[in-house]
């Protein structure tokens, strides 16, 4: 039971953005230009590191619904997000997108954990500044959406399938325009 009223039909984040249209948009627009804008990083291993951030604190909404983006992305190879969800050490994740998500691992935990070695290592396998950049901006802003998401009690689907459906809406229509809908479902 959400701790304030939201609009029943609405999860996760998607309940508090219509609760809250205003920040709803700022929110929306920092997800979409994590997520979706130009980068060296595919959209599917930017997901990624939101649904591994999002899973790592325990948010289902999130961390369900970013891993179904992040599958619909991958495509043929959707089963590399839940190896990478399920133990980092053994997924079958290249060594720079390993890197990175190390990294997002401890800022998710705390940001001053990050250290010059783990920066180091990710640019010896290839991480540009931008990509740890984004990588350390992901990992800190999906914690607080998981918190905002979690702090409010919203709810969040208990079937994994249908997380499916939301996750290639995620992944083909982005966050600028799923604010729209969402906006205009009060």
């Amino acid at each position: 039971m959400p701790h304030i009223p939201l609009q029943e039909d609405l999860p996760g984040i998607r309940g508090l953005v219509a609760y809250r249209p205003d920040t709803g948009r700022a929110l929306y627009e920092l997800a979409e230009a994590l997520l979706r804008s130009e980068s060296t990083l595919s959209q599917a291993e930017r997901e990624l590191i939101a649904a591994y951030v999002s899973s790592r604190n325990e948010c289902r909404f999130c961390a369900s619904s970013h891993a179904a983006a992040s599958r619909h992305l991958y495509g043929e190879r959707a089963a590399l997000v839940d190896a990478v969800i399920e133990d980092l050490e053994s997924a079958p994740v290249d060594a720079k997108l390993r890197a990175l998500l190390v990294i997002a691992a401890k800022v998710q935990e705390n940001g001053r954990l990050v250290t010059p070695e783990d920066v180091a290592a990710a640019r010896a396998e290839g991480a540009t500044d931008r990509e740890i950049h984004d990588a350390v901006l992901i990992a800190a802003a999906f914690s607080m959406f998981n918190r905002y998401v979690d702090g409010l009690a919203t709810w969040a689907p208990e079937e994994p399938e249908a997380y499916a459906e939301m996750g290639r809406r995620m992944a083909e229509q982005g966050y600028a325009g799923r604010f729209r809908q969402v906006a205009h479902a009060k």
